[in-house]
C-alpha cells in the first residue's frame, strides 16, 4: 500500500504535538476573509543616525531612542504602551504602532489600509509629530536597508529579553545574524487571503516574485561602513542567517502543500527563544524560567499538552523568518527600508500583483509551474548578476514591464549620507 507523506521536509523526526498543530490551523483559519477586503498592513523600519556623524543612535544614550519614545508618549494611547523591565519599548494608537527592532531600528506599523494613498496620509501625520522632537534631540530616522556608517560590532542590543536570546542564538548559527539584528532595516507589506488555497497561492507568488521586485526597490548602498557589494543585501543576509527558519518555506512549491505542512514545519523548529509569560501553567515561575534561550527545544518540548492560546501561537509564529511568512495574513518580507514615496509605490506594485484578479490569476498559474529549485536558481541569478540577471528566463526590462513597475526607477528624494555612493 502506498502512503503519501506530508510534504514538510524540514526537521525530519522532530516531535510535534497535534494539539499545537490544531491551534495554528485555527489561527490561520481566523484570518481568512471570504469577502474581498483587499487590506494592507505596511511596516517601515527606520535607522536612527546622529546628525553630523551619521553614526547609529542607541536606545539608552543621552538624547537617544528611549528619550524619543518618552517624548512621543502623549501622542499615543496609554493603555497600548509596551514596557519591559521599566523600559518603554513601544507605543500605539488606532492606525499606527511604533516598536523597536534589536539594534534600535524604529519601526512604524501602519494599517489596515485599503488604498496605497492612505499610507502617505497616516505617515505624514506621524512625521509631523516626530520630526520636531528629532530635531531637538539631534538625530534623524533614515530609510536604508543597512546602517550607513556604524558596524554591527559597535551597536548594542535593545533591553529586551527576547533580543538577548536571539543575539546569543543567531551568533552561533549561520552567518550575518548579528548584522541582521543590529543594522538591517526593511519595508514589509501584509495582505489578506480568502481561504487556505488563496493563502498558499499568495505565499508562492510572493516567494517567486519578491526577489525580482526587490531589484527595482533595492535601497542598501552601504554595508559595514563601505559600499555594499551585494545586489540584494537583505536577501543575502536572511538566506545565510539561519537556514532552519529563513529563506523559502520548505515544501511550499509541492502541489500538496497546505497549512498543516506550514504548521508542522514551524512547530518542529527549535524555538530559539521560549516565552511562557502568558502560559497559565508557568504563572509561578521566575522571569528567567518564563523566558529563556531554546537552542534545541521546539514547541512540543516547551508548551503544555493542550491547544495553545493566541499569545503562544503568535510567539511561535514570530520565531520563523521565511521570505514570505504566514500569520493570520500573508507577510511579504523581501524589501529594504524605503522612503515613504517609494514605499507607497511598492504597496501599489503589491496591489497590482495580488489584488487585481486577472493579474493574480496569471501569476498564480506561473507559480504553480515552479519548483523550489527554480526559485533558488532565480535568487542566485539575481545575486550573481544584478540587473543583468534573467530570473526565470526573462530580462529585468521584461520583468519591469510584466510587473507594471515603470515608475519604480523615478528619482525620488531620499536622505543620502554619502551621495557619491549612488554614482553608478
Amino acid at each position: 500500500m502506498n502512503i503519501t507523506p506530508r510534504v514538510s521536509y524540514a526537521h525530519v523526526g522532530a516531535k510535534v504535538n497535534d494539539k499545537h498543530v490544531a491551534s495554528l490551523l485555527r489561527f490561520f483559519a481566523s484570518g481568512a476573509k471570504p469577502e474581498s477586503n483587499d487590506g494592507y498592513g505596511v511596516e517601515i523600519e527606520h535607522l536612527p543616525v546622529r546628525n553630523g556623524s551619521d553614526c547609529a543612535v542607541s536606545y539608552a544614550q543621552t538624547d537617544g531612542i528611549e528619550t524619543l519614545l518618552e517624548r512621543l508618549r502623549p501622542y499615543y494611547d496609554p493603555d497600548k504602551e509596551f514596557v519591559e523591565d521599566g523600559h518603554l519599548l513601544g507605543l500605539a494608537r488606532p492606525g499606527i504602532a511604533l516598536s523597536l527592532e534589536p539594534g534600535g531600528q524604529f519601526e512604524t506599523s501602519i494599517g489596515v489600509l485599503h488604498t496605497p494613498q492612505e499610507l502617505l496620509d497616516i505617515y505624514a501625520g506621524f512625521r509631523a509629530e516626530i520630526n520636531p522632537i528629532l530635531d531637538d534631540l539631534g538625530f534623524r530616522l533614515i530609510n536604508y536597508g543597512y546602517q550607513p556608517v556604524t558596524s554591527f560590532a559597535d551597536i548594542t542590543i535593545n533591553p529586551k529579553r527576547r533580543y538577548a536570546a536571539m543575539n546569543e542564538y543567531l551568533g552561533h548559527v549561520g552567518s550575518y545574524g548579528p548584522c541582521m539584528m543590529r543594522c538591517s532595516a526593511s519595508t514589509q507589506v501584509s495582505i489578506d487571503y480568502s481561504d487556505e488555497a488563496d493563502a498558499i497561492a499568495k505565499m508562492r507568488v510572493g516567494t517567486a516574485l519578491g526577489p525580482i521586485i526587490s531589484m527595482f526597490f533595492r535601497n542598501s548602498p552601504y554595508f559595514e561602513g563601505a559600499r555594499n557589494p551585494f545586489p540584494l543585501l537583505r536577501q543575502r543576509i536572511w538566506d545565510k542567517a539561519d537556514p532552519q527558519r529563513a529563506g523559502i518555506t520548505p515544501g511550499l512549491f509541492d502541489p500538496r502543500f497546505g497549512w498543516e505542512d506550514y504548521a508542522r514545519d514551524i512547530l518542529a523548529t527549535p524555538m530559539m527563544f521560549a516565552d511562557l509569560t502568558h502560559t497559565p501553567e508557568a504563572a509561578n515561575l521566575s522571569e528567567d524560567e518564563q523566558e529563556f534561550v531554546a537552542f534545541r527545544r521546539n514547541a512540543a518540548d516547551i508548551y503544555p499538552d493542550r491547544e495553545l492560546n493566541a499569545y503562544e501561537v503568535g510567539h511561535i509564529l514570530s520565531t520563523h523568518f521565511n521570505d514570505v511568512r504566514l500569520k493570520n495574513f500573508v507577510e511579504l518580507r523581501h524589501w529594504d527600508s524605503l522612503p515613504i514615496e517609494r514605499a507607497e509605490l511598492l504597496t501599489q506594485a503589491v496591489k497590482n500583483v495580488f489584488y487585481d484578479d486577472a493579474n493574480f490569476a496569471r501569476w498564480k498559474s506561473f507559480a504553480e509551474g515552479l519548483s523550489v529549485v527554480d526559485v533558488e536558481l532565480a535568487k542566485d541569478d539575481l545575486q550573481a548578476h544584478g540587473m543583468a540577471a534573467r530570473p526565470f528566463g526573462k530580462s529585468m526590462d521584461e520583468w519591469q514591464d510584466a510587473l507594471g513597475l515603470e515608475d519604480t526607477r523615478a528619482d525620488i528624494p531620499g536622505d543620502p549620507v554619502h551621495p557619491e555612493v549612488f554614482q553608478r
